[in-house]
């Protein structure tokens, strides 16, 4: 399965391109997209678009995975960063990719194991899992790694309650019982 994950900016948008094969998760790609200050906001978006609509043509993913907008103390730089990840969601809808999104909080939950640990512990937990020598540069790349792997191990985890769920819920067979002499 490959993943396309998405730490979304105006300034720059981070992604990474992670596989799982069996139990290894393999790096593909990392880097980010970055659109110049001075131009108009409106190009700046249609680079990002444009650069998520390569990549998802480029590496096919079966899933985009994007960071949610959790929390922002400046409002300009949330207006800019929800223009960015509706110009990534409407690449991933143009492409028919289907799209998770999860929370700070979440992606350093599935990939360090604490939702609370620091970004030097969620980048080396990256490293680690996908056997890499140092972290990758920018941190916007390392954060969108991070953002796959969470998909990745959330997956796994909701196809199996998915999969319990559907078990349970299926009716009962009706059985055939004979009785009496003759049975």
């Amino acid at each position: 399965m490959i993943v396309l994950g998405i730490d979304p900016g105006l300034a720059r948008t981070g992604y990474g391109v992670v596989e799982k094969t069996s139990n290894t998760l393999n790096e593909l790609d990392c880097g980010y997209i970055s659109s110049p200050a001075r131009m108009a906001v409106y190009q700046r978006i249609y680079i990002v678009y444009k650069s998520v609509l390569q990549l998802l043509e480029q590496y096919s993913p079966e899933a985009l995975a994007v960071e949610q907008l959790f929390f922002c103390k400046n409002v300009r730089t949330a207006m800019q960063v929800g223009e960015a990840r509706g110009a990534v969601l409407t690449a991933a809808a143009q492409q028919d990719v289907q799209v998770f999104e999860y929370t700070p909080l979440q992606v350093k939950l599935a990939v360090a194991g604490y939702g609370r640990a620091e970004k030097k512990q969620v980048q080396q937990m990256v490293c680690l899992l996908l056997n890499l020598a140092e972290p990758p540069k920018p941190d916007d790349a390392a954060d969108a790694l991070a953002v796959a792997i969470c998909h990745l191990q959330s997956s796994m985890f909701q196809k199996r309650v998915a999969e319990k769920l559907r078990k349970e819920q299926q009716p009962a067979q009706p059985r055939c019982e004979r009785g009496g002499k003759n049975g």
